[in-house]
């Protein structure tokens, strides 16, 4: 497989725009597949986005040009990554552990299933913090015992200087940024999209919790846990979501959410009203010059701002993990609970990495003890006591009472606030914000449970405006040895 010395003019095409290319016939699934694969060969060595390969790749794309054009779904031949939390049939579903690697479900997840009967091409499993990032604390973010640490493609930029990857699905938004895939999908609990997507200069979508179904996802919490698109541009996003929402009957909440219409609608900005929270006292510089570049293109399109101060921020400080560390036992030993090759539930995974500590959680696993050490059934008092404190400070007292005001939109600086959102369980989405000669910052957008719709408008308004996401200069291909494949 040959490896181009530069991009190949496929790779720059976003989602929307390829799958309408390979349905009509304008390319071929292969040709694509080809494309995206030769690349992955030659940087993932260097980035460390990838775990593992899917051997299948060109003969799930062969296949797919075989279909006439009526049979050809909205993502006919687009090339895809999963974040390896999330179940792929034939594929190891890791959560990036090495006591993992012999996990192959025999199922896809619904939201795999749905993407793949769309006509998506799998080309393999993305990187992830390890275990989503709720093994312990003072892991880096992107290191996994089974895919190494992950690279962000912007650091050729940074003089010697490291730029994060952001967590826990740093895979997911390294390959998009480094054209590895044409999107990703990555899964949050609390800023695990929106993190790596901002660190990388690409569009991250959290859903409303229940928007898509959770069942296949090796799960840390049943209140905020949810999956999401990382992509080039907001449309994608829509796009992706629009394929991946519905309910599942084995995740209640996903039966409990009416799916909103994806279309998105065009000119969303003008008359809207947002929210700016603009006086978060740990923003840096850079977060704040382009909040100020968003701001111009916000009121150039139509839209009212309103200053906001948050009303419950002088009790946020200090906010603990305790419904993260009490639901995790629970949602993780049911996954386990059918993992046929692998720990069979939380207390097995510790005993095992007990056994060689050293190579199996060099971090340690503070928060795996926490969570432990718990009874697993969510029926303690202070677990009840938690949760309704989360949610009184971030919905009931917090965004509830900002958004009675009548506004559309709560625009932050950077991510700042992904943390509220996703105690809510609202819909949030970072917006890379292009800077003149630096590596990309931006924003996070949030609207209220369920407005998925209208904040992918807003978010698309706006992302239109600003001319897209900037990608970063390629890095040097690699020799290193070659991925798995599986």
């Amino acid at each position: 497989m040959s490896i181009p010395l530069l991009p190949d003019p496929i790779l720059d095409l976003d989602v929307c725009a390829l799958a309408a290319a390979t349905r009509r016939g304008d390319l071929t699934a292969s040709e694509v597949t080809r494309a995206y694969l030769s690349r992955l060969n030659a940087h993932n060595p260097r980035l460390h986005a990838v775990i593992t390969v899917n051997s299948q790749a060109e003969a799930d794309a062969a296949h797919l040009d075989t279909l006439p054009e009526v049979k050809r779904g909205p993502l006919h031949g687009v090339p895809m990554l999963i974040k390896d939390n999330i179940d792929v049939a034939g594929l190891p579903t890791t959560a990036g552990s090495l006591l993992m690697l012999a996990h192959i479900p025999a199922h896809d997840a619904p939201l795999v299933a749905r993407l793949r009967a769309a006509g998506a091409v799998f080309l393999g499993k993305a990187n992830l913090t390890e275990w989503a990032n709720f093994m312990t604390l003072g892991m880096p973010n992107g290191f996994s015992g089974a895919g190494g640490q992950t690279v962000n493609p912007w650091n050729v930029l940074l003089d010697g200087g490291v730029r994060d990857t952001g967590g826990s699905s740093s895979g997911s938004g390294v390959a998009v940024a480094a054209r590895l895939c044409a999107a990703a999908i990555g899964t949050e609990t609390s800023g695990s999209i929106v993190s790596p997507a901002h660190q990388s200069g690409v569009v991250g979508v959290k859903p409303t919790v229940g928007l898509v179904p959770r069942t296949g996802v090796v799960p840390i919490s049943s209140s905020q846990d949810t999956a999401g698109p990382l992509t080039r541009s907001v449309r994608d996003a829509a796009l992706l979501l629009s394929v991946m929402a519905g309910p599942d009957e084995q995740d209640a909440a996903s039966r409990r959410l009416p799916v909103p219409d994806l279309i998105l609608a065009t000119n969303a900005l003008e008359g809207a009203h947002i929210g700016v929270i603009r006086d978060e006292p740990h923003q840096t510089s850079e977060e704040a010059a382009a909040l100020a570049v968003a701001e111009t293109h916000l009121k150039a399109a139509g839209a009212t701002l309103h200053d906001l101060t948050f009303p419950t921020r002088a009790e946020l400080s200090g906010w603990q993990l305790e419904v993260l560390e009490y639901e995790f036992k629970p949602t993780l030993n049911a996954y386990l609970s059918g993992v046929q090759q692998g720990p069979h539930s939380m207390s097995d995974l510790l005993d095992q990495i007990d056994e060689d500590p050293a190579r199996l959680a060099p971090y340690g696993q503070t928060l795996l003890h926490a969570a432990n050490g718990t009874r697993g059934d969510l029926s303690e008092r202070s677990y009840a006591h938690a949760r309704d404190r989360d949610l009184d400070l971030s919905a009931t007292r917090g965004l509830d009472v900002l958004y009675a005001e009548g506004l559309d939109a709560i625009v932050f600086p950077g991510i700042h606030g992904y943390g509220i959102v996703a105690k809510a369980g609202y819909p949030s989405l970072a917006l890379p914000i292009p800077l003149p000669d630096a590596p990309p910052c931006g924003i996070l957008l949030t609207s209220p449970a369920g407005s998925d719709s209208r904040l992918l408008a807003l978010a698309a308004h706006l992302n239109t405006s600003l001319g897209g996401v900037q990608f970063p200069p390629d890095p040097a291909p690699s020799a290193a040895t070659p991925l798995p494949t599986a």
